[in-house]
């Protein structure tokens, strides 16, 4: 792909500085983007679509994210896991500066780390409609908070579970194990190419949930599904990729679909950017649902890697071609006005994007 002359300017001076500049601003019918269709304002894409579709540049904050009289509220239980009683991620790691590009591979960083101890804090969100002993769907949520504040994700289920647009789900929200990228426990659990931290919540999590807030949570991949931001979003593919057999819906915002993996792996060598550049293409077609969106102004470049995979729009139209050639269901939003995290467009279509994932639920299974 061919980079516009602004894009190509920023790359060169980043590459001269270590200080990163702020990412420009892309249009959605640059050459090399995905076709679009552009949506007018405050509006959604269908429920029963799958293809790409540009938001914004100003955004309608979704009645969902309002308690709404009459609405049925459910109950949130939090507890905290020590990671000394775990045995996946025991201990964690840490590290006290980035690191530095490994003069023999450009793929990947030399960094020094540290063993950590670390708590992780667990958010369940049970709705009203919730029948005890009964076998519900979940939804595990990355990044979860860290305090008291149990997040925004409760209201908008509580309306949509109401309205009957998704099943009675269960919330899991847990919070990451600390840090960011390589080198950090987040960036252990989040980015690495394995069914490793699906395990980890497997067999850590999911277990104390049932026994700390009375639940019985199902073991049908199509009714589980998993959610997450940036590395989040990353790190939600791994788990429905690497073990399918666990999840089947995803739904990602900014996706780290990018080279952030560490320590290198050889079978993987180019981490999460290899999800659109060989493995989705390659492999056979997975039952995963996925929803994906990226802001018109996310990142480009973050730090010392100039290894042409550090792009997280190119990353994402990239995702949007691979996954529309290959038949999978999916929908990809291109938010206008929006940086990392697009938290001004999820306040408008973050209700819509939950309900499209779970959208067949109970129906058809994920093809």
């Amino acid at each position: 792909m061919l980079k516009p002359l602004s894009l190509s300017l920023l790359v060169a001076s980043a590459m001269l500085s270590p200080v990163t500049a702020a990412p420009p601003i892309r249009q959605y019918d640059a050459p090399g983007a995905p076709a679009f269709t552009v949506l007018p304002t405050g509006e959604d894409p269908e429920i029963d679509v799958h293809d790409n579709f540009v938001i914004g540049p100003e955004y309608v904050s979704a009645p969902e994210n309002n308690v709404v009289d009459g609405v049925p509220r459910g109950s949130i239980q939090q507890f905290k896991i020590d990671s000394r009683e775990t045995k996946i991620f025991n201990p964690g790691i840490a590290r006290k500066v980035f690191g530095k590009v490994d003069p023999e591979n450009p793929k990947t960083l030399i960094v020094d780390t540290h063993e950590i101890d670390y708590e992780r804090q667990i958010t369940v969100y049970i709705p009203a409609q919730y029948k005890p002993g009964s076998v519900a769907p979940f939804m595990v949520v990355h990044d979860g908070p860290k305090g008291k504040s149990k997040g925004t994700l409760p209201r908008i289920l509580d309306n949509l579970i109401a309205q009957k647009r998704i099943p009675a789900i269960i919330l899991i929200q847990i919070a990451n194990g600390g840090g960011d990228a390589q080198g950090h426990q987040r960036g252990r659990e989040y980015d690495n190419m394995s069914g490793l931290f699906a395990e980890y919540i497997e067999t850590e999590v999911l277990p104390r949930v049932e026994d700390k807030c009375q639940v019985k949570l199902t073991k049908d991949p199509d009714g589980r599904a998993v959610m997450g931001s940036s590395s989040g979003g990353s790190a939600s593919l791994i788990m429905a990729w690497f073990r399918n057999d666990l999840y089947r819906r995803v739904l990602t915002t900014s996706g780290t679909f990018v080279n952030q993996a560490w320590p290198f792996d050889p079978q993987y060598p180019d981490g999460a950017w290899g999800f659109h550049e060989t493995l989705i293409a390659n492999q056979p077609k997975k039952p995963i649902r996925l929803f994906i969106s990226v802001g018109d102004r996310d990142l480009l470049n973050p730090n010392v890697m100039r290894d042409d995979m550090h792009d997280w729009v190119e990353a994402n139209h990239r995702m949007a071609k691979v996954l529309k050639a290959k038949g999978y269901e999916y929908q990809y939003l291109f938010c206008r006005n929006s940086g990392h995290g697009i938290r001004n467009a999820k306040q408008q279509f973050l209700p819509h994007a939950i309900e499209w994932v779970w959208d067949g639920y109970g129906e058809r299974p994920v093809k």
